[in-house]
């Protein structure tokens, strides 16, 4: 695994990788604000083909947007982020899909849940999003496009646009090669 973007702090234990989201971090392109933003941080492996990433994300959210979650990237105009996004006091389940343009896609999540599972499978040009509260049972948030690609990078992703910075842990972060049938 490699780093776009490597954060001032963090460490692998196990199967944990944690991380502080360096200040003034994003992914963001264009819509509504009017600006770029490519600094995020994502720890990432290369992956050919359909596949499916998995991972546990628990973070200390406290300022306007701090963000962790999974990201699937082709390249600086095409990729898509998704975790918990926190808007004003409230952990948002969030996706946001990158072709030239970022859009955003966010709901509410109840009494801000200590952890959220969350897994992207993509299959061809397609990206499936889904999200849990328990790592069992899991809701469908998106599909969405992604430009067609040999190559991707799937891999963690944490930002803090606004803020000063906030500790996040992943765990049990998986990347599975799919079939062409879907299955592993």
């Amino acid at each position: 695994m490699q780093w776009l973007s490597e954060p001032r702090t963090w460490e692998i234990d196990g199967d944990t990788i944690r991380v502080t989201a360096d200040a003034g971090s994003d992914f963001w392109r264009k819509t509504h604000y009017g600006f770029i933003r490519d600094n995020g941080h994502v720890l990432y492996t290369t992956v050919a083909g359909d596949f499916e990433v998995t991972v546990k994300v628990a973070g200390g959210y406290r300022e306007l947007y701090d963000q962790a979650g999974l990201m699937v990237r082709v390249d600086a105009e095409h990729w898509i982020k998704t975790g918990i996004e926190y808007v004003h006091g409230v952990q948002y389940v969030s996706a946001v899909v990158t072709n030239d343009f970022s859009d955003w896609a966010v709901a509410p999540l109840p009494q801000n849940p200590p952890a959220i599972w969350l897994r992207l499978v993509r299959k061809a040009e397609a990206v499936e999003i889904f999200y849990s509260l328990d790592g069992a049972a899991y809701t469908l948030l998106r599909i969405a496009y992604l430009l067609p690609s040999a190559e991707a990078m799937a891999g963690v992703m944490c930002a803090a646009p606004d803020g000063s910075g906030f500790p996040v842990e992943f765990t049990g972060f998986n990347v599975r090669a799919l079939d062409a049938q879907g299955a592993a």
